[in-house]
């Protein structure tokens, strides 16, 4: 018998991600063998118990598994809602008409409502936990334009690592693209998954963001795909993330749409 959480269970075969299945749990939406499951941190065997989310059963191979690529454009939401009304990402997904199979996909990390840039989707938790989990330290990559002019010494503050409220941010790679009299643009890798982390680290050092769009996840780069548009991450692209993550390719399923 092999007990996993049940949260586990659900985003592992692509019901949902972990947080919501935890909210599915808290409202009693989730079965095991028959009997409701409201409390976090129980556990089932997904290959012997039956796992009801409603009145779909639930399984390690439920569904195919979807692994995409998408252009996020400004003004948009990384979450499948939005108690707020704004637009989300799911909605980009509806409007270029392409079609997942029926398969319910959700975004991988987070990328904020103002930037842009490179977002995974997918119905594997397994895979998203593996790229996007802050001690995978899987790298991203920011094309970032700035106020001001940054000097060679902010350049080097910004890559050996900035004081937030948080506490210190990891060094970067900071490599300076191009100088106005007004504005800089930078490229910056990072590593870790702190909250608008980017945005935050230039703003303490004088130079408030005033674009930021995600280049690259890993060895994957997002290449010319215009915004709004999405794609399917091929076979070796998905290897490539687990290999960057550290993850054994024969204990994550990598088969695609």
């Amino acid at each position: 018998m092999s007990l996993e959480r049940i949260q586990k269970i659900l985003s592992g075969a692509g019901i949902c991600s972990r947080r919501e299945a935890e909210e599915l749990i808290l409202e009693g939406k989730v079965r095991v063998n028959g009997r409701v499951v409201s409390e976090l941190g129980q556990k089932a065997d997904p290959d012997e118990d039956v796992i009801k989310v409603g009145n779909r059963v639930v399984g390690r191979e439920s569904e195919k598994k979807i692994y995409l690529l998408l252009n996020k454009p400004k003004g948009y939401v990384t979450t499948t809602k939005d108690p707020q009304g704004r637009k989300t990402v799911m909605d980009l997904m509806g409007k270029n008409r392409r079609s997942t199979g029926g398969v319910r996909v959700y975004p991988v990390g987070r990328l904020d409502y103002d930037s842009e840039g490179m977002l995974l989707l997918t119905n594997d938790g397994d895979f998203a936990n593996a790229v996007m989990h802050p001690s995978k330290e899987v790298q991203k990559t920011y094309e970032v334009k700035v106020k001001g002019v940054m000097d060679d010494e902010t350049l080097r503050r910004l890559a050996a690592g900035v004081r937030l409220s948080d506490g210190m941010t990891a060094p970067a790679k900071v490599v300076k693209r191009k100088l106005t009299e007004s504005n800089s643009w930078i490229e910056i890798t990072i590593h870790e998954g702190r909250n608008r982390q980017v945005r935050r680290m230039c703003e303490a050092l004088g130079h408030p963001v005033q674009k930021l769009k995600r280049t690259k996840i890993g060895p994957v780069g997002m290449g010319a795909l215009p915004a709004g548009g999405y794609r399917e991450l091929t076979p070796s692209e998905v290897k490539a993330l687990l290999r960057a993550a550290g993850k054994e390719e024969k204990g994550v399923r990598i088969k695609t749409a």
